[in-house]
């Protein structure tokens, strides 16, 4: 009589080895990536209750001028003079149709250097400007008068 061999059970359990392997690589390339999608620098913004939407300073071709708290003036991300914007304001400008800067401020910064960089930009020749801030959190428990 001849003895069968016992066939090893079907194996119903999932292997989740590879796709836990695909998920901690996909983690960090967005680890990796989201810095860079970031536009120009990063400024500490005054925070307001009634913001008004920019998505056009979200976009890729959008201009924008930050003042940092120690008076720096950025331009996209480069590092400018308060007299070289308006020269550097006029020559990216020149070949568009739509005149139009962001301002983003940090909170820190004092308000002659912001109206300063206001009426650079200003005198280059832009027809709308727009100063970006940040909304403020419905659980925040700082007020106006106490931000510094």
């Amino acid at each position: 009589m001849a003895k069968k061999k016992k066939v090893a059970g079907v194996n119903s359990d999932i292997n989740v080895t590879p796709m836990v392997d695909v998920m901690l690589v996909l983690l960090i390339i967005f680890m990796v990536i989201t810095p860079m999608l970031q536009k120009g620098v990063s400024v500490n913004m005054a925070k307001t209750d009634n913001p008004i939407k920019m998505p056009e300073a979200d976009k890729e071709d959008s201009l924008i001028v930050a003042v940092m708290r120690d008076g720096k003036i950025y331009f996209n991300s480069d590092v400018v003079t308060a007299e070289g914007l308006t020269d550097k304001v006029k020559d990216k400008l020149s070949g568009k149709s739509d005149k139009r800067i962001f301002v983003k401020a940090d909170a820190g910064a004092k308000y002659g250097d912001v109206v300063a960089v206001v009426d650079d930009v200003r005198s280059a020749g832009v027809d709308q400007l727009g100063l970006l801030t940040e909304e403020r959190k419905q659980g925040s428990l700082e007020s106006p008068a106490s931000a510094k």
